[in-house]
């Protein structure tokens, strides 16, 4: 970074602290030095750019954290009933939602888990976006239905944790919205892990435990310095996960993300749906001609009949949580019953079972996916404050609210680093220069290629890289004219 350039003694920057300076006789100095520096320069650079990216995504990272806990609050009278009693057959809490929406195609449903839950009755909308359906909420013991609202993704968001949800994702400007997400969690992990080496090098002369423990007995720049430090050691690990996590679901990274899952055979498997003997009557070669046996929807009546005798079977197979059967799209379909992905729900069983007969035709569990594609699905529900209920809501919280206070303090440290300007105004400044020229080869080659790929694989981390180092070097040939004689 003009870390090339710029000589070693720069007068516009302030002399290093001791800590910083080890002394050159001192074993693997040369390395260890370079590699501070190198990682002072990052964590500098991407922490004063980046920063705001990350405070936005923390902000409304908390509001998303707790999204689950204020959906139940703000949509109870959805979500539950009072009556009591035994529960209607679901072909009546069907029939009932079919009638309130009768020009709408039946989708799925959700049959109530506990006493007081409602049922949920989706429909697919034409007039909804991607991954939204159409629900009817109906009081289980008295099939009467409560209400209506449009839900959201695998999880059944309500419009409360969606709207959440996307402000957290895109800020509510579509794919490009996409991209400060995706900035903020590429860089994530590089500045916390970067920010640790920074702070191991202070810290190792006082023991481990100034690691995690910050020095309150200094003021200013240095007790700020302290708890930036050691409250980012306290989140470093929720700060990982949360970075790995949530390039899953960026576009760039995310879809090398998925290839790669794909190629190694980590993706989530699906249960099969084609009923035994389906697939010659489905088509074949003279299908395109009308020799074949189109699908056709199947009558309301018929659905609703046929989930009864769905459920029963799911539930004599095992599935005892709460349960989504989705609906066949045509003849020659199963029937699908699988566990929602819901709080304390850790598995994720699924089987096929023909209506008509209540036969199953083909079985999934949980323990029978990839070991990375469970990782990845409990990583995913961690990450939505789904797995652990409301203790996994609280420490996404605390983690996000401690990594507001970390970002305002680097700020701050920053702001307290000005130059002392009579009757002007000054910014903070960066670390000392000349990082790389002083950096010994054996150490820039593996770094330099590790960064390229890096940058390819998430793509917004390497071009906001290469826009750190043009501005580096910009801002190192404007001080060395400045200081030039």
């Amino acid at each position: 970074m003009s870390i090339a350039d710029t000589p070693t003694t720069d007068p516009t920057q302030p002399p290093p602290e001791s800590s910083d300076s080890p002394s050159s006789t001192e074993p693997g100095s040369v390395p260890r030095r370079s590699l501070h520096a190198l990682a002072m320069r990052l964590h500098f650079y991407a922490g004063l750019f980046v920063a705001p990216f990350i405070l936005i995504a923390a902000v409304t990272g908390a509001l998303y954290a707790i999204s689950p806990t204020l959906e139940s609050v703000v949509d109870r009278d959805l979500l539950h009933v009072d009556s009591a009693g035994p529960a209607r057959p679901l072909s009546e809490q069907i029939a009932v939602a079919v009638a309130q929406r009768p020009n709408l195609a039946l989708n799925a449903v959700a049959p109530a888990q506990q006493p007081g839950d409602t049922t949920r009755v989706l429909f697919t909308d034409p007039a909804l976006g991607e991954s939204e359906r159409r629900a009817v909420f109906v009081d289980p013991a008295s099939a009467r239905p409560v209400g209506t609202s449009v839900v959201y993704g695998s999880g059944g968001a309500l419009p409360t944790r969606t709207w959440i949800d996307l402000l957290h994702r895109n800020l509510h400007l579509g794919e490009t919205g996409r991209l400060y997400s995706e900035l903020a969690a590429s860089w994530m992990w590089v500045i916390a892990l970067a920010g640790l080496v920074v702070w191991m090098r202070r810290a190792r002369r006082r023991g481990l435990v100034r690691l995690a423990w910050p020095d309150r007995s200094g003021s200013g720049r240095r007790r700020t310095m302290n708890w930036h430090a050691a409250v980012g050691v306290w989140v470093l690990l929720p700060l990982l996960f949360l970075s790995a996590t949530g390039m899953t679901w960026s576009t760039y990274a995310g879809d090398h993300i998925e290839k790669l899952r794909a190629e190694l055979s980590w993706s989530k498997p699906t249960v099969g749906d084609e009923l035994p003997g389906a697939a010659g009557t489905a088509g074949g070669e003279h299908a395109e001609h009308g020799g074949g046996h189109h699908p056709t929807m199947p009558a309301p009546k018929d659905a609703a009949a046929q989930v009864d005798r769905v459920h029963a079977t799911a539930r004599e197979h095992g599935l005892d949580g709460p349960l989504e059967i989705t609906i066949p799209s045509g003849n020659g379909t199963a029937y699908v019953a699988q566990e929602r992905r819901v709080p304390g729900v850790y598995t994720q069983d699924s089987i096929a079972v023909d209506g008509a007969t209540g036969t199953v035709t083909d079985e999934l569990r949980f323990a029978e996916w990839p070991l990375m594609a469970q990782l990845a699905n409990w990583g995913i529900q961690l990450h939505m404050g789904l797995l652990f209920g409301l203790a996994n809501q609280l420490l996404l919280l605390a983690t996000m609210l401690a990594l507001i206070t970390v970002i305002v303090r680097g700020y701050l440290m920053w702001w307290r680093r000005r130059p002392t300007v009579v009757g002007g105004f000054a910014l903070g400044r960066g670390p000392r220069r000349g990082v790389l020229r002083r950096t010994p080869l054996y150490l820039t080659t593996p770094l330099i290629a590790v960064a390229a790929v890096l940058g390819w694989f998430a793509p917004l981390m390497g071009i906001s890289l290469v826009a750190f180092l043009a501005i580096d070097v910009i801002v190192g040939s404007v001080q060395r004219r400045r200081t030039a004689p």
